[in-house]
């Protein structure tokens, strides 16, 4: 069967610049929402009472919906359209923000967290598929996704900073009440400025059955994470939710081969250059989110800094993300093939994370916490921006939305295992620690305190070796699965010509 182009036929939107802007700032608001919650936690539980056993699921309801729901998000995009779901999305995400900063009781402030992950779970594919529909030409399409990449790359970062400054500041409430104007100015810019491709619908009937299965079993295995750290990985509870996501999972591929219009066409996976991104970019997420959490922990118990001073120190990391992308990542991606932006970019970032796992209880920041997370960032933006390029690059306009919703995916629950995992990891360590060393336990406070210091600097340097090996093999497998040509290249100079089905890819 022939090939055809995937780009539209007619001539790029003139406004599709002033669109980025917009796209970009929703796409912020969702990641930095990620982690933004996290420092104002501590003043919410005593504000409202919360106790410690629901305390995780300020942050696990929100991942439970946003993750399970991923997919459904994106065939939503490609059914109602992307601008429409783009508006939607924003729209439920600003006023569930509204909902969780008037919170009153543990269980509204716990529902606004699951609004927002089901509203984030449409925004987030719709905001990418509109970038990958928009931008089809090499090097325009290079300079987006680089700037596409550092928002996302660096949101998280970012996230720690503004909750800092505004629960130092201000009030708890107001990291929800923030995405209010962000939500709002990103709605107007759509209506105004965006302008999606006619023929980017796809209009066949919602695969109901693809939708429960996928649901049920991406939830089961986030949730069935979160089940680890709290109750182990031995308990009745945490593998049976592993095999209860296994079961629906496989069930959802073997319904996704047999119906006439999937929601995941298994096209889109199965292409190895697709299927490298979406695999190596959630191993990577893996390893950065738990850099964030013991990082932040370390920063502030340990070394005793403040909320804002902590996400302040973060600041290096987003500098490097940004010139990663915009200015190595966006740069080269149109001259050399992506795997040799990816897997080097990986490395570097190991390389930080290296140099992370000997923080000690008096570590110097700039002397070893600074280079490594500037060598973090560079790595990271270098990386993220060809990923999220080649990930919807070549499908076909009808399926923009849901290979979006994959890249989501992966990084979502990529996050939600790397905080569940390696936190039970530094926990177990820790433990391990403190056992082993019992009889050099002081009795003063000063010298017990700084005994359970050293304990818990133990655990977070284990977890992050295991970060760092994670990083390592994110970039042996770039390198092995993505074997894509540079973007633009002509279909003669290459090796081969690729083949997906009727789905166009980059050559090979």
């Amino acid at each position: 069967m022939p090939q055809t182009d995937a780009r539209p036929a007619t001539l790029p939107d003139p406004r599709r610049w002033k669109a980025l802007i917009f796209i970009g700032l929703a796409q912020l608001m969702v990641v930095l929402d990620a982690t933004i919650v996290n420092i104002a936690l501590p003043s919410a539980q005593r504000d409202l009472g919360i106790s410690d056993g629901n305390r995780q699921w300020v942050i696990t309801a929100y991942a439970l919906a946003f993750g399970g729901l991923l997919l459904f998000g994106g065939r939503i995009a490609d059914l109602w359209g992307r601008k429409r779901t783009f508006i939607v999305g924003l729209t439920g995400f600003a006023l569930a923000s509204a909902l969780g900063g008037a919170a009153a009781n543990t269980a509204m402030l716990l529902g606004a967290r699951a609004l927002q992950g089901v509203f984030g779970a449409l925004l987030a594919p719709a905001a990418l598929s509109l970038l990958a529909v928009s931008f089809t030409e090499a090097r325009e399409r290079a300079k987006a996704f680089g700037i596409y990449g550092a928002i996302a790359g660096g949101g998280g970062a970012i996230g720690l900073i503004l909750g800092g400054l505004l629960t130092e500041y201000m009030n708890w409430r107001w990291t929800f009440f923030v995405n209010i104007p962000f939500a709002i100015v990103a709605a107007a810019g759509a209506v105004l400025v965006i302008r999606e491709p006619a023929e980017g619908r796809n209009r066949n009937r919602l695969d109901v059955p693809g939708v429960l299965l996928v649901t049920t079993g991406l939830v089961a295995l986030v949730y069935g994470f979160t089940r680890a750290e709290s109750d182990g990985w031995s308990s009745g509870s945490t593998i049976g939710l592993f095999i209860a996501a296994a079961v629906l999972l496989t069930a959802f591929v073997l319904v996704e081969r047999r119906v006439k219009a999937p929601l995941l066409p298994l096209r889109v996976v199965l292409d190895r250059n697709r299927g490298g991104v979406y695999l190596s970019l959630g191993m990577a997420v893996i390893g950065m989110f738990g850099l964030f959490l013991f990082l932040t922990y370390y920063l502030q118990i340990v070394l005793g800094y403040s909320p804002v001073l902590t996400g302040v120190a973060f600041l290096p990391m987003v500098a490097g993300m940004i010139t990663g992308s915009t200015q190595i990542g966006a740069r080269l991606m149109t001259r050399v093939p992506a795997r040799y932006l990816m897997a080097p970019g990986f490395l570097v970032a190991s390389a930080g994370m290296f140099l992370l796992a000997h923080i000690g209880v008096d570590t110097s920041y700039p002397a070893l916490i600074l280079p490594g997370l500037v060598l973090m960032g560079l790595g990271m933006g270098t990386a993220f921006m060809p990923a999220m390029s080649l990930a919807t690059h070549g499908v076909q306009p009808r399926d923009a939305g849901v290979a979006s919703a994959m890249v989501n995916t992966s990084q979502q629950v990529g996050g939600a295992i790397g905080t569940a995992l390696l936190n039970t990891i530094a926990a177990s360590a820790t433990t391990g620690w403190l056992a082993a060393h019992a009889t050099a336990a002081a009795t003063s406070p000063e010298a017990a305190k700084a005994f359970q210091f050293q304990g818990m600097v133990h655990g977070f340097s284990t977890a992050i070796w295991v970060s760092f090996g994670i990083l390592v093999a994110a970039a042996a497998v770039a390198f092995t699965f993505v074997n894509a040509g540079r973007p633009g290249a002509a279909a003669g100079s290459d090796t081969g010509a690729a083949k997906e089905n009727e789905v166009p890819v980059l050559v090979h």
